[in-house]
């Protein structure tokens, strides 16, 4: 008797294309947002584009490419600058919504936020 693995979150989501694609919009999001984009000033978004990319694939299941800080390391400065839930619950929201301008399924957007969530304490220094 076989059994057959589920597919990944990463491969219901679309794969590499699809995280490429919602990182990219999720980034354009977030720089036009009052509530957070001061925390990306001065900050190279190619490359925050390419470790936001990395540690999401690795998140929803897909290659283990993520070499960059934990996330209480990473967030850590932003903390001192007065990041708090309100942000947090900000870029949920506007990662939902980018899933949802890409037509995902509620249930994928709902297994997304619940994985960002699992990180809020070691983003906010908790």
């Amino acid at each position: 008797m076989t059994t057959t693995q589920s597919p990944s979150l990463f491969d219901q989501l679309g794969g590499a294309a699809a995280v490429d694609a919602a990182v990219d919009i999720f980034y354009r999001k977030v720089l036009s947002d009052d509530r957070v984009f001061r925390f990306f000033e001065g900050v190279d978004m190619d490359r925050q584009r390419g470790k936001q990319k990395a540690f999401l694939t690795m998140a929803f299941g897909g290659p283990h490419n993520y070499t960059g800080k934990d996330m209480r390391a990473g967030h850590a400065h932003l903390v001192k600058q007065g990041l708090n839930d309100t942000h947090f619950d900000a870029i949920i929201e506007l990662l939902g919504g980018t899933l949802k301008e890409l037509g995902v399924a509620d249930n994928l957007i709902s297994q997304v936020a619940a994985i960002a969530e699992t990180t809020r304490a070691d983003v906010l220094n908790r």
